[in-house]
């Protein structure tokens, strides 16, 4: 039909036609084809896919304007197909990379930008191919996908339309796309869906016109140009009266006829993004297609979920035990995600021990209690087991993932995905009984970690702590009762929880800052961030830690053990290892979303060995029990009697000791730091002070181990115990230079512990009696 129209107007006009670049369509059909292709761009745009920065596509407009006009030209200068998409590709290759480039690095000149985003590309590589991390720092190759891709509707959209004179194509084509962006984001883009149905209607309208006027030329009948006016015209009335009418149904409409058949849908989309999700930029408002975990977490700038039902389980009748749901664990931080390091795969079948034989083994981790339920899936359809902490057994065959040499648990893979299935899972007693689990339990627990745990979840990656981030967990462990891990994570947890919770920070901190380092800035964030800057924490204090990501409790018939629970219930928290124990589940999300119940405080139990632990000397006195009288004082389970003495005898006595004790410490206030002090000099007196009374430091303690062995006898001279081994660790370790603000805070903290260790003398005689008996 081309050739003849072409023909028609040859005949009909001469040689003038020839020499004329202006289309047949006419300059409106152009100005359509434009805006039809610069819809796509503002969608894009508008969704902010890269960093949830709606700046960073501002770009993708020029683009589409560019490509649109580049395959205009290729069409009016009557080059075949290829040769006109050959030029235009390589029009982009030189365009595409500075326009990206003046979004990485504004007001450049245009070898800069263009250099910038070549070297974003080649980091990019050598992350995801090299050294494979789960995500990349870089955008640049993320906004040049963009770019091209919005660059190939354009150019494809005009030659469809001035080249192969087949508007209909185009429409498709760009519908297509602009619907699927639609469909995936969550901003509001009915403008969008308007401009470009008026702008796809008016061109069919248009290219029809001018196909009548054609035929009418051809034929000799009539007044061509009043035929083509007489379309246009009526056209013009159907696209209106189509777009008011649409928009109508749009607000009515409650219906959904098609809705059964995208069941399903949504998690298959799902397991097909997890596999891609390194290569696919991350933020924006992503509509919820559905839900699922997997090999990786990346953290953007949203929690996007929903009120659909996730899953429906099935407990015992009469259980009210609220339960965390977990689903997969992560080991390895990346700043901006968590993954799997090198996981293994073993294949189990159904009913068999899941864990068997494997690090995270339950079975010798303390007293466990079998708790047997069933999961009958809703909207997560995922391929992962749900269970409260250690699985058992499955009824259906399963893959372990584990990662590490012996074996830590990752995530369980069912081998029915979307069938209901039943679980045995083995849950810590959190009681004070033989082998449960206690604060003070934990506390003693110590810290000698496997080797396994040690390599796993203790990395802490370059640039995962900033300034934030590190005066923020200063701040912390200042605050925290000892650096016990436990008492450590049980402060961080609580002082996290003091944050805002926002599911939408995007744009809060610049590109490529690890979560942990934007959360600890700006103190805003979801669970993902609250979990993640946790789990960092404690391993920069050497205490390992992993991010869980699974399910919040959700509401339960205790009468039927029935519990449903929401796809808003997704969740992630933090497990913390304690040798002999396992681990243990923590949750520092604020806004009141965290549902963990403390553990119950428990006796007082002797660390199991004081030279791992910091903080753990084999000096912590237990309190009094509540059956012992005012007269007596526990210590080891005995008690001693008031004595024969009087009570002005005893007033006597504690006079003279008063006026001995207040003499010796206004000698030891008057005498004070003499000279310049340093973080050594200070360090070396407190030592030789304390040693004087029995309480010096052990060849196998550390400066914070120390520290905190001496801080647990004289609990009120823990700031000043702080103060001075912290100098002492930056400068011997860091090779700090301490300012003269640091200084005077060490001189005043030698001060007060030259007061504070002359009680040391009342305890001697109880360290000699505590070592004799060998604790």
């Amino acid at each position: 039909m081309s050739a003849i129209a072409a023909d028609a107007r040859l005949r009909d006009n001469g040689p003038d036609l020839r020499r004329s670049l202006s289309p047949a369509e006419g300059w409106t059909a152009l100005a359509l084809t434009a805006l039809m292709a610069a819809t796509v761009a503002w969608s894009l745009d508008d969704a902010a896919w890269v960093l949830g920065n709606p700046g960073y596509g501002d770009f993708l407009f020029w683009a589409s304007l560019m490509a649109t006009i580049v395959g205009f030209a290729g069409a009016m200068t009557g080059w075949p197909r290829w040769i006109v998409h050959f030029i235009g590709a390589v029009i982009a290759a030189l365009v595409l990379p500075v326009l990206v480039g003046s979004v990485l690095v504004p007001h450049a000149s245009l070898p800069e930008m263009f250099h910038a985003t070549a070297t974003a590309v080649t980091n990019a590589w050598i992350d995801l191919a090299v050294l494979d991390l789960a995500v990349t720092p870089q955008i640049g190759h993320y906004l040049l996908v963009l770019g091209i891709v919005v660059w190939s509707v354009g150019q494809f959209a005009a030659y469809a339309v001035f080249g192969h004179r087949r508007p209909l194509d185009a429409v498709i084509v760009v519908g297509i796309i602009l619907l699927g962006n639609m469909a995936l984001t969550a901003k509001d883009q009915l403008v969008l869906l308007v401009a470009f149905s008026v702008a796809a209607l008016s061109l069919l309208a248009r290219a029809h016109a001018v196909e009548e006027q054609t035929i009418w030329l051809r034929r000799r009948i009539g007044d061509a140009s009043s035929v083509r006016s007489l379309y246009i015209r009526g056209g013009t009335v159907f696209v209106a009266v189509a777009v008011l009418g649409s928009l109508v149904l749009t607000a009515s409409a409650s219906s959904a006829p098609l809705a059964g058949a995208w069941t399903g849908f949504g998690d298959r989309l799902i397991e097909i993004s997890q596999s891609l999700q390194r290569y696919l930029p991350f933020g924006g408002a992503t509509r919820p297609v559905g839900f699922g975990f997997g090999q990786t977490a990346t953290i953007s700038g949203s929690w996007t979920t929903d009120s659909s039902r996730a899953v429906t389980i099935h407990l015992p009748p009469g259980d009210t035990q609220r339960y965390y749901w977990r689903a997969v664990a992560y080991d390895r931080f990346e700043g901006q995600a968590w993954a799997w390091t090198a996981v293994r795969e073993i294949a189990r079948a159904g009913g068999d021990p899941a864990l068997a034989d494997q690090a995270d083994d339950p079975t010798p981790l303390g007293l466990r209690a079998p708790l047997q339920f069933s999961v009958e899936p809703a909207g997560m359809r995922g391929p992962y087991v749900l269970s409260p902490q250690d699985v058992s057994a499955v009824d259906q065959d399963t893959k372990l993932f584990v990662v590490g040499s012996t074996g830590y648990f990752s995530a369980v893979q069912l081998s029915q995905t979307g069938s209901p299935y039943a679980v045995t899972a083995l849950l810590p007693v959190a009681r004070d009984v033989p082998g449960g689990r206690t604060q003070n339990r934990l506390r003693a627990a110590g810290q000698a970690y496997p080797d396994d745990v040690k390599r796993l979840y203790l990395q802490v990656p370059d640039g995962a702590m900033g300034p934030a981030a590190s005066a923020l967990l200063a701040e912390i462990v200042a605050a925290a009762p000892s650096t016990n891990p436990y008492d450590l994570a049980a402060t961080i947890e609580s002082r996290l929880k003091q944050f805002k919770y926002n599911q939408n920070v995007v744009g809060r901190c610049p590109p490529g800052t690890s979560v942990v380092e934007c959360f600890a800035t700006i103190r805003e964030g979801y669970c993902q961030y609250y979990a993640s800057t946790m789990a960092i924490f404690l391993r920069q204090e050497g205490i390992p830690a992993r991010m869980v990501q699974g399910f919040l409790p959700g509401s339960r018939d205790v009468q039927t053990g029935t519990e449903t629970i929401l796809a808003s219930s997704a969740h992630a928290w933090v497990e913390v290892y304690f040798p002999g124990y396992g681990w243990q589940l923590f949750d520092p999300t604020g806004g009141g979303r965290a549902q963990n119940p403390p553990l119950v405080l428990g006796e007082p139990v002797a660390s199991a060995n004081p030279s791992l632990g910091p903080g753990s000397s084999g000096l912590l006195l237990p309190p009094r029990r509540a059956d012992e009288s005012p007269g007596q004082t526990g210590v080891a389970g005995r008690s001693t009697p008031a004595g024969p003495f009087g009570p002005g005898l005893l007033m006597a006595v504690a006079v003279v000791l008063l006026l001995g004790v207040g003499g010796l410490a206004f000698v030891v206030w008057q005498r004070g730091p003499r000279g310049e002090v340093s973080a050594e000099s200070v360090w070396r007196s407190l030592g030789r002070t304390a040693a004087r009374f029995g309480f010096g430091p052990r060849p196998t303690q550390t400066v914070y181990e120390y520290a905190g062995s001496l801080a647990e006898v004289l609990p009120g001279a823990r700031p000043a115990l702080e103060t001075v081994a912290r100098a002492k660790v930056e400068v011997a370790y860091g090779r700090r230079q301490l300012p003269v603000v640091r200084l005077t805070a060490l001189r005043d903290a030698q001060r007060r512990l030259r007061l504070s260790l002359v009680r040391l003398v009342f305890l001697r005689a109880e360290r000699r009696r505590r070592r004799r008996r060998g604790l």
